[in-house]
């Protein structure tokens, strides 16, 4: 690629791209290239003049050959990047906004009077129209008002009044409009797929391969708590599908052999073969976007209560209207009060808050599937967490093999890896991970694979029954048993260590100790929720009530629990619910799904098991459990932000209405002022909620 370097300084460049033109999709592409670059910190790219400004670590050399070894030919944008770009729509919105301000100021500097008159005529129609229909379906809202005040003053011939309040209406519908879809659409893109390998089945092996080698006509293996890839058909088996990513039902529905699935739906029970038909992304992200404008998932309470007061106040306007020409006999003073109300503002700036929160949720990592769990996050007064990936890092390893039979170390971890790698667990990849390090080869032995949620994993290798999983799964549930000779060695096994258990034929063959170090971060987290407003911080886990006392003294929480299945989980939530508190759930796991579903508000670490982050109401990522506080803030931020917003609205418009009846202000003065300050408070409901400033209030 040709280029100009056009200004540098130690750690950052702006370079100028030598071609006529760079489309939006060559922006978007050079973008991402230099954006996965490791050196690379930070990179914008401006499509309209070529420019790029490259912010990088190390040496200023190797970015200027990254640049000339760059191609838009050989750097492949992928597909979901592609489709979820919002820099065509950004300019787009952007070009609206320029063009109808330049027509605007433009028409009242160089177009006669006479001229003007007829254009805001002509444009009054619509407006008037709306009115009409409004009144014609038995309604008196926003609508019957905006078309009052617009036909009143072209009927008095105040054409200047009239444009503006267009002018200002129009503004304000393509803002609306612009941050919506923009908010739609960065929804859609985070919860597209990530799925990177899959289980392919060719010659009755199945071997684990990346997703993006899948063919059409190829055959894979969905196991429980999986998201399927692809678009298919079930050719063995049969399983319960969670479908509500794609249809909005709730309840999982029964899929069998020769029937469809589709990408992005969850395996929630069973196990299935799939003959994949469709590979393509793109149709994925399209019926997401189309799901989430059709539903009102996007809708907060505090939106619903705004809309409905801003249609209940219209009459009242219109009633004030008349009782102040009924007073006065002034139709100057009259026309003050119709010129301003409380609708609009109330109606456009509170739903931009609530999407713009969304959309800086996005931009701190944290993806929220609806203003709904934003407010309930801001009402929490109860956090539950699971232990095991969320209050713990999510890459335990394995530190001690206790063999209880005959059976090498290496032999015992190769059997466990060879169970474990087929399901999605911090403690599964542990023990595959440790099996990679000794270089254990594990290819598949067993028969077929059976898990138990929240106990362990069944199969069989050479006509003898396997088990791994918890205490409770081998001991009391499959009734296994420790040999004689063992039972010191048992007795003395480590209490800082978490335990997975490996039987065969109905005994203990060995334990593999499993160190699930505390993040360093959760006590600091937990006492910082407590500063931004939660009350009761409380701790479930499955594992036992030595280690779970440890961690819970460590981190801090109010409550813990051990020994917990999912339906303890749920349970828990349901109660706290049921006296009067409002209660997040943070969970990574399969098992935690019960009482993620159950919570007014549930977190799914993104690292976590698909169908945990599928049911979800919000995902954060994995690297900081810092990021649920981050969420909290926003989430206070934002309501705060709508009370100042409704005081602000009632407090500017009262006056506003106040000074026209006193006639200290003439009605255009009164319809500027008061479209001025919704468009100001609109705008201001569009910026950040949480800036360095207002990070710090709890340090």
């Amino acid at each position: 690629m040709k280029f100009i370097v056009k200004h540098e300084i130690n750690g950052r460049l702006r370079i100028h791209v030598v071609q006529k033109r760079m489309t939006y999709t060559e922006a978007d592409t050079l973008s991402w290239f230099l954006s996965n670059q490791k050196n690379v910190t930070d990179v914008k790219v401006y499509e309209r003049t070529a420019d790029a400004v490259i912010c990088y670590v190390g040496d200023k050399e190797e970015v200027l050959n990254l640049l000339k070894q760059f191609s838009y030919e050989n750097a492949i944008l992928p597909e979901h990047v592609a489709a979820g770009s919002g820099r065509e729509l950004n300019a787009v919105y952007q070009e609206k906004l320029v063009m109808k301000t330049v027509l605007h100021y433009g028409s009242k500097l160089f177009l006669p009077m006479p001229v003007r008159a007829v254009i805001t005529s002509v444009k009054s129609v619509k407006y008037i129209w709306h009115g009409i229909r409004c009144l014609m379906h038995g309604k008196i809202e926003v609508p019957v008002l905006d078309a009052t005040a617009i036909s009143v003053s072209v009927f008095r011939r105040d054409y200047a009044t009239a444009g503006s309040v267009m002018f200002l209406l129009g503004i304000g519908e393509i803002i609306e409009e612009w941050t919506h879809k923009k908010s739609v659409g960065d929804l859609a893109r985070s919860m597209s797929l990530n799925v990177n390998k899959v289980w392919l089945k060719r010659d009755e092996q199945e071997i684990l391969v990346r997703s993006s080698d899948i063919e059409p006509g190829d055959h894979v293996v969905i196991r429980m708590g999986n998201v399927i890839p692809f678009d298919g058909e079930v050719v063995t088996g049969e399983g319960m599908i969670n479908q509500a990513s794609l249809t909005g039902e709730s309840l999982p529905v029964r899929r069998t052999v020769g029937q469809s699935v589709f990408a992005g739906t969850v395996l929630e029970e069973g196990e299935i073969e799939v003959l994949v038909k469709a590979v393509s992304g793109s149709t994925r992200f399209e019926k997401i976007v189309t799901m989430i404008e059709d539903s009102e998932k996007l809708k907060s309470s505090v939106e619903g209560k705004a809309e409905h007061l801003a249609d209940r106040l219209v009459p009242y306007t219109l009633l004030g209207t008349g009782a102040v020409w009924l007073l006065t006999r002034n139709i100057t003073k009259t026309l003050s009060v119709l010129m301003v109300d409380f609708s609009c503002a109330l109606k456009l700036a509170m739903p931009i808050t609530v999407l713009s929160a969304i959309r800086e949720a996005g931009e701190n990592n944290i993806t929220v599937k609806g203003g709904k769990f934003l407010e309930a996050v801001a009402d929490a007064d109860t956090i539950v967490f699971d232990k095991t990936g969320t209050l713990t890092k999510a890459t335990p390893t394995v530190k001690e093999i206790v063999a209880f039979s005959e059976y090498s170390e290496n032999d015992l971890l190769r059997i466990a890896a060879c169970l474990e790698e087929h399901f999605p667990h911090s403690m599964a990849k542990a023990v595959v991970d440790a099996a990679k390090e000794r270089q254990l080869s594990h290819e598949e032995m067993h028969s077929k694979v059976e898990y138990v949620v929240a106990h362990g994993i069944s199969s069989s290798i050479d006509d003898k029954k396997v088990l791994i999983g918890s205490s409770h799964f081998i001991f009391e549930d499959e009734g296994c048993t420790i040999p004689s000779e063992y039972q010191d060695r048992y007795d003395s096994l480590k209490p800082e260590y978490s335990h997975l258990y490996l039987a065969i034929e109905k005994q203990l063959v060995a334990v593999i100790c499993i160190e699930d170090p505390l993040r360093e971060e959760a006590t600091e987290m937990v006492r910082d929720l407590k500063k931004a407003g939660i009350r009761k911080v409380v701790m479930m886990t499955g594992d036992s009530e030595r280690t779970a006392a440890a961690i819970a003294k460590r981190v801090g929480v109010d409550e813990y629990y051990a020994e917990v299945l999912p339906e303890d989980k749920a349970n828990f939530v349901e109660k706290e619910k049921a006296e009067g508190r409002k209660v997040i759930m943070i969970g990574d796991g399969i098992n935690d799904s019960p009482a993620l579903s159950a919570a007014d508000a549930g977190i799914a670490i993104s690292d976590g098991a698909e169908i945990a982050r599928e049911i979800a109401d919000i995902t954060i990522a994995a690297d900081d459990l810092r990021e649920v506080v981050t969420l909290k803030l926003l989430a206070n931020a934002m309501m705060k932000r709508i009370h100042k917003n409704y005081r602000n609205i009632v407090g500017i418009n009262s006056g506003l209405i106040l000074l026209g009846v006193t006639g200290i202000v003439q009605p255009t003065v009164s319809a500027l002022l008061h479209n001025a300050s919704t468009l100001m408070i609109s705008l201001g409901s569009m910026k950040n909620l949480l800036d360095e400033n207002k990070r710090t209030e709890l340090e």
